[in-house]
């Protein structure tokens, strides 16, 4: 299934040093560009997964349209896969512990509201 990028410019993405996914170095290059990059440890890694996460939330956020957060979502994705990897983390304990605090606190679905703080 191919999709097509959708830009959005917010000033979230435009904010550098920033992680990048593996191929966009080439792409900048491919179009006469100059991308200077560097690897990271794992410290700045999950830093920068966290900054990514963050900014693929917001864009989520300000999608226009149901390509655009299926694209966005997508994202989001990615970023939680790789930061579960990096933090050793498996599907089965982040499922766990989703199902332990559903049962405790509850779910989304029931789409409430708290319009102020409890006092």
């Amino acid at each position: 299934m191919n999709h097509t990028h959708t830009d959005t410019d917010l000033p979230i993405e435009n904010e550098y040093p920033k992680l990048v996914r593996d191929n966009i170095p080439t792409m900048i290059t491919s179009q006469g560009r100059t991308a200077q990059t560097h690897i990271a440890d794992d410290k700045e890694y999950i830093q920068f997964l966290l900054s990514k996460l963050i900014e693929e939330a917001t864009e989520l956020k300000n999608a226009d349209s149901l390509d655009h957060q299926k694209e966005e979502i997508a994202d989001v994705r990615e970023v939680l896969e790789s930061l579960l990897k990096t933090l050793g983390i498996s599907e089965e304990e982040i499922s766990q512990v989703q199902t332990s605090k559903a049962l405790e606190r509850g779910g989304f679905g029931g789409k409430i509201i708290l319009d102020v703080k409890p006092q």
